[in-house]
């Protein structure tokens, strides 16, 4: 699957989208696919404050329980609740409904920490 063309990545899969000072994050298709059929993901509180590439909650699926990064920092301003009754729409649309985040930007700065869909592309083939 080809990477959407308007997110940024992180090495550890997962995938950022930047309207304004809001960030939406979530895990990529290789990642998900990888995972395998996700029952349940651990996410942190609205109003939580996270740190870039920080550990911030968990992806159990039938094969393992994974740890969840954030590739950017900020104050967590909302989360998927949709996912504590389906948490299987992050493998059916990782890119839409599947979306695990949204953060408030603390620095903008950091999206240089980040890779391009043609870099990630590269990594994921790796």
């Amino acid at each position: 699957m080809a990477q959407p063309e308007d997110l940024l990545y992180s090495k550890e899969h997962e995938w950022v989208r930047l309207d304004g000072d809001t960030a939406t994050i979530g895990i990529t298709d290789y990642a998900q696919g990888s995972l395998g059929d996700i029952v349940f993901v651990e996410l942190p509180k609205v109003g939580a404050t996270i740190e870039q590439f920080g550990n911030v909650g968990v992806v159990e699926s039938v094969k393992a329980v994974s740890d969840l990064f954030t590739p950017i920092s900020g104050e967590v301003i909302e989360i998927n609740g949709t996912l504590d009754d389906d948490p299987a729409a992050v493998n059916r649309e990782p890119y839409g409904a599947g979306w695990l985040i949204k953060v408030r930007l603390r620095d903008n700065g950091e999206t240089a920490n980040l890779l391009s869909p043609t870099e990630y592309e590269l990594l994921a083939a790796e």
